[in-house]
């Protein structure tokens, strides 16, 4: 069994999905989220779409972060983490524009002050400002937060987003056909709209970031970060610190604590542009979140053999985690994003200019891959240390 598994965390939801397996699965099977006809009006070219995403376990790494150095700020990349996992979700459906967000706070008063919560929340507010001068509205209409230290033993921050968009706008994924080939855009360095290095963690696999990379000392200084129940073999079973500092090509020496809290690279500008200028070309959209390189396979509108063989290098802290856990890179593919985040299906004519949008924004971005026929599914990743095959 995985690390991941004994930290009671599944990279790929198996019994999440096979809870909602009788629940309605929208007008569109293969699109990144769950699409309905537009119930608020009645209007048959128009659709509603929810959804719901959050910062996850990063918050415990921000309340450790917080509670060694006195550093709030860190708490306003929780807020954009929330924001940016279910952002950059409904991204991947066309969504760009007129975007209603209801935060969900759930907190432990006796560990987690008032000055957290304000971070938080102007935090929410100062990234929707920012979004805003590139064309993103999002609009806070508020939320629920509740002091129920019963449940949570610190903090978590969670959202919920709902559009009403119109059809002949929608990425389904439906387009995704063999010849297409795969745009990955880089999850690590500093974009234009983001003020430092950007590790490219994202929000997924903060359990395994956490436990893995820092040391014993957690465990004892701060109990009440992991479930009592957990084995001590799997619990902060790395060797560092968070004020420790890890080595970054162009970026000098960095505090790993900062690496791990790297705030959620949201590609909303560049999406937006894609969308503007790109959107017949745009044959099915994917943020690698949870499942990582893995989550693809999920929306394919057909049997196809995913071929990823221009992988990007490999972002410094995914080495790090990999250095303390010693897992594989089959699990490591599976649980993190390894360098790109979000992928575009697409003819290769239309690729450069693609690239070209991201360059100018500084994401990195280049062609990973390609989509052939096939018989049955399967991916197939070319990694530092060999192929890897998935199959479906």
């Amino acid at each position: 069994m995985s690390l991941y598994a004994q930290r009671g965390v599944s990279a790929q939801k198996e019994e999440v999905h096979a809870a909602i397996q009788k629940l309605d699965q929208g007008l569109y099977a293969h699109a990144f989220c769950k699409i309905y006809p537009d119930f608020l009006c009645g209007d048959e070219q128009w659709v509603n779409i929810m959804h719901a995403d959050g910062a996850g376990t990063k918050s415990i790494l921000a309340y450790l972060y917080w509670k060694e150095t006195g550093d709030l700020s860190v708490w306003e990349g929780i807020a954009k983490d929330a924001v940016a996992m279910n952002i950059d979700d409904l991204l991947c459906v066309g969504v760009t524009d007129n975007i209603l967000f209801s935060s969900t706070i759930d907190r432990n008063k006796l560990r987690i002050p008032g000055e957290v919560l304000q971070a938080v929340i102007n935090g929410t507010q100062s990234f929707f400002d920012q979004l805003k001068q590139y064309g993103v509205n999002i609009h806070y209409l508020g939320g629920e937060t509740a002091d129920v230290g019963d449940v949570v033993r610190t903090i978590a921050v969670n959202g919920t987003m709902t559009s009403r968009w119109p059809k002949n706008k929608l990425i389904t994924n439906e387009k995704i056909s063999a010849g297409d080939v795969i745009v990955g855009f880089g999850s690590a360095g500093k974009a234009e709209y983001e003020t430092e290095y950007n590790s490219g963690l994202g929000s997924n696999g903060l359990t395994s970031a956490r436990h893995d990379v820092l040391e014993k000392y957690y465990a004892t200084h701060y109990p009440e970060t992991f479930e009592p129940q957990l084995s001590d073999a799997v619990v902060y079973i790395g060797k560092n610190k968070m004020t420790e500092r890890l080595s970054v090509p162009g970026f000098g020496e960095l505090e790993i604590g900062k690496l791990l809290l790297s705030p959620t690279r949201t590609y909303a500008p560049l999406v937006k542009q894609l969308l503007d200028h790109h959107f017949d070309a745009i044959h099915g959209m994917i943020h690698c979140s949870g499942g990582g390189q893995t989550k693809c396979m999920k929306y394919l509108p057909g049997n196809f053999k995913i071929i990823k063989d221009q992988l990007f290098e490999i972002p410094p802290i995914f080495h790090l985690i990999r250095e303390n856990s010693g897992a594989d890179m089959r699990e490591m593919y599976q649980v993190f994003n390894m360098g790109h985040r979000l992928e575009v299906f697409t003819p290769q004519a239309s690729a450069q200019a693609m690239i070209d949008i991201a360059t100018a924004l500084g994401i990195e971005a280049k062609i990973v891959g390609r989509v052939e026929p096939a018989t049955t599914s399967s991916l197939h990743l070319h990694t530092i240390e060999g192929e890897i095959v998935y199959q479906y």
